[in-house]
């Protein structure tokens, strides 16, 4: 009697445990905070390593998130609807740009703060973007590129 008593006590507090971990992870992913957040749009030339999900950032600092990525028919780019925390008011010359944390790191959204007196509002458009950049086209500009200075 005392060891099934002792066992299904330590399976309370497992299951007790993991309940507490679920809900940490999915305050840290972002998932559930709908209401504390609003949305803007941005255009990117490339996304390469950003997918639905990933960071956005300001000064350092997770501000937001990637909620949907889909490539535009029209312009050949790829459109993205950002989640932002509602506390956090951006100047509608704010710029977004697409970074990597180092050269074996993963790449996360960066906002640049603009300095004007108006605020983008939910749905506007960040004009002011930079896609991702690839390493690879960078080393091959490197070690094929040397040639117009030279001539």
């Amino acid at each position: 009697m005392a060891g099934s008593r002792l066992e299904i006590a330590a399976g309370a507090a497992v299951l007790a445990v993991a309940a507490a971990f679920a809900v940490y992870a999915a305050k840290g992913a972002g998932i559930g905070s709908g209401a504390e957040s609003y949305d803007l749009r941005a255009s990117f030339r490339a996304v390469d390593g950003i997918s639905p999900g990933s960071d956005v950032r300001l000064a350092g600092i997770k501000v937001g998130t990637i909620s949907s990525l889909t490539l535009n028919p029209e312009t050949y780019r790829a459109d993205a609807v950002i989640q932002i925390r509602k506390d956090i008011v951006l100047a509608e010359d704010s710029a977004i740009l697409i970074s990597s944390e180092g050269l074996l790191g993963g790449n996360f959204v960066e906002i640049l703060p603009g300095g004007a007196l108006d605020n983008l509002g939910p749905g506007d458009e960040i004009e002011d973007t930079q896609g991702s950049v690839s390493l690879v086209s960078l080393l091959m500009k490197f070690v094929g590129g040397g040639g117009d200075a030279a001539e």
